[in-house]
């Protein structure tokens, strides 16, 4: 079978003038697999046309691995920066640490953002962030709200508020029908991290 050359989209200098590319915001929420794993096919749809793109992981820290970090590092145009303090951000214990990284992390891509170097900026788990009281709803919905026209916006995480649903322009719920979990089977390096 033949391979076939890919071309990518190259909008007309002219026409992208009059008419810039409209950036969105798109939360994947829910309680089932695969926000991680939709923001993370984007991020590669968006390499693969050359857009540069941003990835910043909350409440991910030095403990975790990151096989698909590891694989973006290989295109030039994706930067992926990790804030997350090692363990895990528990309801009801102190998560001052936490909070802070996630503060670090809100701080950061507000410069990313003003710096207008990215195409797409992929937020991941921010939304579980917020869910989990390290960052204020409001905060985000700010950054939602005045976000440069041109540049999209990745937000993943469990429990969406109805607020950051309203910013947002497309909201995915993933949600849990069976989960290989509930017969004893552990994540797979590999597939599920």
């Amino acid at each position: 079978m033949d391979q076939q050359s890919y071309t990518p989209i190259i909008e007309d200098a002219s026409s992208a003038a009059v008419h810039p590319r409209q950036g969105l915001v798109t939360v994947f929420t829910g309680d089932g697999r695969g926000k991680t794993t939709a923001a993370i096919g984007t991020t590669l749809r968006a390499a693969g046309h050359g857009l540069r793109v941003l990835v910043v992981l909350f409440m991910k820290g030095p403990n975790f691995v990151h096989s698909e970090t590891i694989a973006l590092r290989a295109f030039a145009n994706v930067t992926l920066q990790s804030f997350g303090a090692p363990g895990w951000a528990i309801p009801g214990r102190d998560n001052t640490v936490h909070q802070l990284k996630a503060a670090e992390a809100l701080a950061f891509i507000t410069g990313q953002i003003a710096s207008q170097n990215y195409d797409l900026i992929v937020m991941d788990e921010v939304i579980s962030a917020v869910h989990f009281g390290l960052l204020p709803e409001e905060a985000v919905v700010q950054l939602i709200k005045t976000k440069p026209l041109g540049l999209e916006l990745i937000m993943t995480g469990r429990g969406a508020t109805a607020k950051v649903i309203e910013s947002a322009d497309l909201v995915t719920e993933m949600k849990c029908i069976k989960h290989p979990f509930e017969r004893g089977i552990a994540a797979r390096a590999g597939v599920d991290y």
